[in-house]
Order: structure tokens, then C-alpha cells, then sequence
């Protein structure tokens, strides 16, 4: 279960990182209703990475591949070939989307509208950019595929392994959330800040993420031919 876990880090890093899912759960806890909101937005985050990750992995465990004495998976080659360029795609996209300089980064209108946000749309919401989202589903599908073909797991190792990885990619959204029900004095200076950097990084942010993981994917795929 280690060598597989260590496989798919980077990916679960990768989501955990992903700026927008920040700033949404920042503004929600910036809100009247922090708790409420903050707690739904990373219960729905933690069911998304899951579901998506599991659904992904059920998929390349189904995967038929030939037997080979050289080792050769030439399905799972071509497809992890097609998930690294996408993700190279993704990289280029955002970083021509980046902001020119002194221009100020624009957010996503539907963040306009997280104040008069239910508890459940926050948990729908947490749900669709975990699940839904290309960006994350690509992270999810990437890492599915690693999971499900991992000849060393069985079904227990392989939900315990999506596990830790969900745990993982939720810890940037469960700590602000932590934080605001803890310690919520603290959380409102630093909270502020923290969505004002984010904002202004983020196209750079994930540009780097997006080829890094990418060229590593590809990389795996060329090594399953």
C-alpha cells in the first residue's frame, strides 16, 4: 500500500493546493453563517474526492490487459499518456488565463454569491469542485488509475489507500475550517490575507502543479510500453 500511497501523493498535493477550493471555503467562513457553511463545503470536499477517486479506480481495476513477459500495459500506457497531456493542456490554459501585470485577478462570479449560501448548496458546492471540477478530476483520475491497477492491493488496501488520499488533498480545506471553529478571533486576520495571496497567485499556482504532475504521468506512461 506504501509504494502505491507514494504514487499518487503528488496528485492528492496537487488538489490539496488548488487555490479556488481555498478562497471558496475562506469566504464561507468570512460569512455570518461561518460554521454551518465551512463545515458543509468540506464535508461535500471530502465526499467528491472520494467518490471520484473510488468511481476511477473501480474503472482501471476493470482495465483488460494482456499478459506480457516484458511487463507491457499498453492500455494503461495510452491512457496515462492522454491524462498527462491533458494536464500539460491545463497548465498552458492557465497560465495564459494569469492575470497582465498590475491587473487585479478576477474570481469566479458564483463567489459573489457564497453569502447568502444554505449549508447544503455549501456541500453541493465542496462536491462539485472536488468531483466535477476538470482540474480535480483529472488529479482523481490520474491517481485512480495508479490505485486500481496496483497488482499488491485488495479491496480493503485499495479503499484505505483513497483514503489517506482524500485526507490528504482535504487538508488545505480542513484546516481554515478547523481554525474558524477553534480559534475564530485568529482566523479572520489571517484568513484575509491568506485569500487576498491566493487570489492573485493562483493562475501561477496551478500552471506549475498542472506540468509537474503532467510530465510525471506521461513519464509513466511511456515507461508501460
Amino acid at each position: 500500500m506504501l509504494e502505491s500511497l507514494g504514487s499518487v501523493l503528488p496528485n492528492a498535493v496537487a488538489i490539496a493546493i488548488s487555490p479556488l477550493p481555498i478562497i471558496a471555503v475562506i469566504l464561507m467562513l468570512m460569512s455570518p453563517r461561518a460554521r454551518q457553511l465551512g463545515v458543509g463545503f468540506l464535508l461535500g470536499w471530502v465526499i467528491g474526492v472520494y467518490a471520484a477517486t473510488t468511481v476511477f479506480t473501480l474503472l482501471a481495476g476493470v482495465i483488460p490487459e494482456p499478459d506480457s513477459s516484458g511487463g507491457s500495459r499498453p492500455v494503461m500506457a495510452v491512457i496515462q499518456l492522454v491524462l498527462g497531456a491533458l494536464l500539460v493542456l491545463l497548465g498552458v490554459r492557465q497560465w495564459k488565463s494569469r492575470p497582465k501585470p498590475g491587473e487585479e485577478a478576477e474570481l469566479p462570479a458564483w463567489m459573489s454569491k457564497i453569502d447568502s449560501m444554505r449549508p447544503m448548496a455549501a456541500l453541493a458546492l465542496g462536491f462539485a469542485l472536488a468531483a466535477v471540477n476538470p482540474k480535480n478530476l483529472l488529479m482523481a483520475a490520474a491517481a485512480g488509475t495508479v490505485i486500481g491497477r496496483a497488482a499488491e492491493l485488495a479491496i480493503g488496501g485499495q479503499l484505505a489507500t483513497i483514503g489517506i488520499f482524500t485526507v490528504i488533498a482535504a487538508l488545505t480545506v480542513a484546516v481554515p475550517v478547523l481554525l474558524a471553529v477553534f480559534a475564530p478571533k485568529k482566523a479572520a486576520s489571517v484568513l484575509a490575507s491568506v485569500r487576498v495571496w491566493l487570489a492573485e497567485h493562483n493562475a501561477a499556482i496551478m500552471t506549475v502543479v498542472f506540468l509537474v504532475l503532467g510530465a510525471q504521468v506521461i513519464g509513466k506512461g511511456l515507461a508501460g510500453f
